[in-house]
C-alpha cells in the first residue's frame, strides 16, 4: 500500500513549545502541568501521504489513550507474542526496520509528534507490518494508566532528547523514578535498551540504570549495538563525522 508524499500542509503551533530554549522559563513546566515533561511538541508538516495513512490506517493501528488498563493481546487483534514498548520513535524508520526483523514481537509505540505518527503509519502500510500499534500520547501517562506491571518483554528508548544545557538536564527522560517505573512494567528477564549519541547523557543513563535495584547490566558498561537496531541515516552521518553512539542494555533480574 503506497501513500505518496505530495504537497505538505502546516500543523497548528503547539502550545507546549517554549518560545526560546534560552528564555528564563524554558526549563520550567507550564502552570497547567504537574509533571515536568521530557519533550515539547514540535511544529512540523504532515504530508498528504501521511494524512492519508492517518485516515486509512489509523483506525487499525492507532490505540487511543484512555486512563484505564488495556489488554495488550486485544490491542494487537489477538496476536500472541512478546511485547516491546518503544518510547519516542521519531519518524519511525528504526521502528519499522526492527518490526520487520523481529516479526514475532509486538511493538507498542508511543510518540507525541503528529508527523512522526503519520510517517510510521505510512511505513506500516507500505511494508505490510502487522506487529505495530501506536498510542499518540505521553509514554509516562501510558505506563501509569494503560499498561499493567509485569506485562512488557522489553523497552526501547532510542536517541531521546538530550536537553544539552545543564539547567535543562532535569527534563531528560531517563531519571531514577522513570527507570523504576519501566523496570516494574517488565517481566522477569525483560530488558531496557537505550541509545544516545550525546556522551554526557550516556553517562547519566549508565548511572541511573545501574542504580536501579530491579535491573542488571548485560555488559560491563556500554553494550555492543544489538543486531536488530539499525544505523539510521542521521547516525551514519554522525559516525562519519567522528561522533560516538552509546547503547545500554539492562535486564530485569530474576
Amino acid at each position: 500500500m503506497n501513500f505518496p508524499d505530495t504537497v505538505p500542509h502546516d500543523l497548528p503551533p503547539s502550545d507546549d513549545a517554549p518560545a526560546s530554549e534560552d528564555s528564563e522559563d524554558a526549563g520550567k513546566p507550564h502552570p497547567l502541568h504537574r509533571r515536568l515533561k521530557s519533550f515539547v511538541k514540535r511544529g512540523g508538516r504532515t504530508t498528504d501521504g501521511q494524512a492519508r495513512a492517518f485516515s486509512e490506517l489509523g483506525p487499525l493501528y492507532l490505540v487511543p489513550y484512555k486512563p484505564e488498563p488495556i489488554d495488550l493481546s486485544e490491542a494487537f487483534g489477538g496476536r500472541a507474542g512478546p511485547t516491546v514498548l518503544e518510547i519516542g520513535f521519531g519518524m519511525g524508520e528504526a521502528t519499522a526496520h526492527i518490526a520487520t526483523v523481529l516479526p514475532e514481537t509486538n511493538f507498542f509505540c508511543c510518540e507525541v509528534h503528529e508527523p512522526g505518527v503519520g510517517a510510521l503509519l505510512k511505513r506500516i502500510g507500505e511494508q505490510s507490518l502487522s506487529n505495530i500499534r501506536i498510542c499518540a500520547h505521553d509514554a509516562v501517562d501510558v505506563l501509569d494508566h494503560m499498561l499493567q506491571p509485569g506485562t512488557l518483554d522489553g523497552v526501547h528508548v532510542f536517541f531521546p532528547d538530550p536537553w544539552h544545557k545543564k539547567r535543562h538536564n532535569k527534563r531528560r527522560l531517563i531519571q531514577p523514578e522513570f527507570v523504576t517505573k519501566l523496570a516494574q512494567h517488565l517481566r522477569r528477564g525483560g530488558y531496557i535498551h537505550c541509545a544516545t549519541d550525546w556522551q554526557p547523557y550516556a553517562e547519566q543513563m549508565l548511572e541511573v540504570l545501574s542504580g536501579e535495584p530491579l535491573l542488571r547490566n548485560t555488559a560491563e558498561a556500554y553494550a555492543p549495538k544489538p543486531a536488530y537496531r539499525p544505523l539510521t541515516k542521521f547516525e551514519n552521518r554522525g559516525i562519519k563525522l567522528g561522533h560516538g553512539v552509546w547503547d545500554l542494555v539492562f535486564e530485569r533480574k530474576a
